[in-house]
């Protein structure tokens, strides 16, 4: 195959979040490693730090095209042989209309496929491999084991779409960055008398979630440093004014493209359920997840299920009024102030964290791709 040129359609922004950015991002350092040529397609809006990463990997950003037939024409225009498509918005028409224009198509999903028709599938979240792939599917009540090796499997007769699904958190989407910080062996088991606390929730915060989380965490009682990742100056501001109680320091910082060491220096993590889920499992951190968007609940569900991560519940019921307000932030003080004070406790989620995120789910992802490319090729 010669040089292929790949796109990628996502957007980022303070009410999108930058999920679909940073995976999609994982996957353009994989397709650059193997000699592609590579651009994204899609509005960056107001987030400069994630304009410098793409600039910094010489990736342009292109306007993102929105109906079936722009998306051909950029295709076209910029001679694609491979277009990923991840987002919740565009008109799932659109793969259906690439893949007949000759271009093949991967789309990037969150347990629903939404009606697109692409040749693959990524569905990068833990159980994806157990559930059928649509809205509102159950995982089936059963531990698959950490670790556990999760082949993508052919769903196009059951589902009744062509392409093959690549699922499950051996397929998850590492940056360069979170990759190079993995560490060599899970974690073990650390005794400190002021744990070390990062919290953070997307690189926007849409949901306003740093404020709530860093209250609950205060309520604990326990001494700790945190550390909170502000992705508005606003929140920046509430942060700064909730008073710590005893031997705790809270300070609150901008996103930054350290969020790795971080996560790696940091004896507990307070997170958001999204895809920075699967970099803290990488990782090998332990960590405490809240869900604070409808769409997290499904994967949020799997990941506490399984040891990877504590529960904190969702945001809604963290934020909420009267009993059932009080009783939902008390029920998350109590499980964090538990991990707090428990270096036992910590060191068994970050391994079975660390065990089930293996940081080479991008290879696999573009092996797919590649092959499914060189495969199509010969058969034309």
């Amino acid at each position: 195959m010669s040089t292929p040129r790949v796109g990628l359609r996502c957007d980022a922004g303070r009410r999108r979040g930058v999920g679909h950015l940073v995976r999609c991002l994982a996957l353009a350092e994989e397709f650059l490693a193997r000699g592609a040529h590579v651009a994204v397609f899609g509005t960056v809006e107001r987030l400069a730090w994630a304009t410098t990463e793409l600039a910094a990997r010489g990736i342009p950003l292109h306007p993102g095209p929105e109906t079936p037939a722009e998306l051909v024409e950029a295709a076209h225009r910029h001679e694609l042989d491979v277009m990923v498509l991840d987002s919740y918005e565009l008109d799932p028409a659109g793969a259906d209309a690439l893949r007949a224009a000759g271009v093949f198509t991967l789309a990037i999903i969150d347990g629903d496929s939404r009606g697109q028709a692409a040749d693959l599938y990524l569905d990068q979240n833990f159980g994806a491999e157990l559930t059928p792939l649509g809205p509102g599917a159950e995982l089936p009540d059963r531990d698959v084991g950490a670790g556990a090796e999760l082949p993508g499997r052919d769903v196009g007769a059951r589902a009744g779409l062509p392409g093959r699904l690549l699922a499950g958190s051996r397929y998850a989407l590492l940056r360069d960055s979170v990759i190079g910080a993995r560490p060599p062996v899970a974690p073990p088991a650390t005794t400190v008398s002021r744990p070390r606390v990062l919290a953070f929730f997307g690189g926007t915060d849409a949901v306003g979630a740093a404020p709530v989380l860093t209250r609950v965490l205060v309520a604990t009682g326990h001494p700790m440093d945190l550390t909170v990742i502000v992705g508005r100056p606003e929140l920046e501001a509430e942060v700064e004014d909730i008073a710590p109680g005893r031997g705790q320091i809270i300070r609150p910082i901008p996103p930054t493209t350290s969020l790795p060491t971080l996560i790696t220096e940091a004896d507990l993590v307070v997170s958001a359920a999204g895809t920075s889920t699967w970099e803290l499992c990488c990782l090998g951190a332990p960590s405490a997840l809240v869900c604070v968007v409808d769409n997290q609940r499904e994967s949020y569900t799997r990941v506490v299920r399984h040891g990877l991560a504590a529960g904190l519940g969702e945001l809604p019921e963290l934020t909420a009024g009267g009993i059932a307000g009080r009783a939902a932030r008390a029920t998350a003080a109590r499980t964090l102030h538990g991990l707090l004070s428990s270096p036992q406790r910590r060191a068994t989620l970050a391994a079975q964290a660390w065990s089930t995120v293996d940081g080479q789910g991008r290879a696999r992802v573009v092996d797919a791709v590649f092959d499914a490319v060189r495969a199509a090729a010969v058969t034309r």
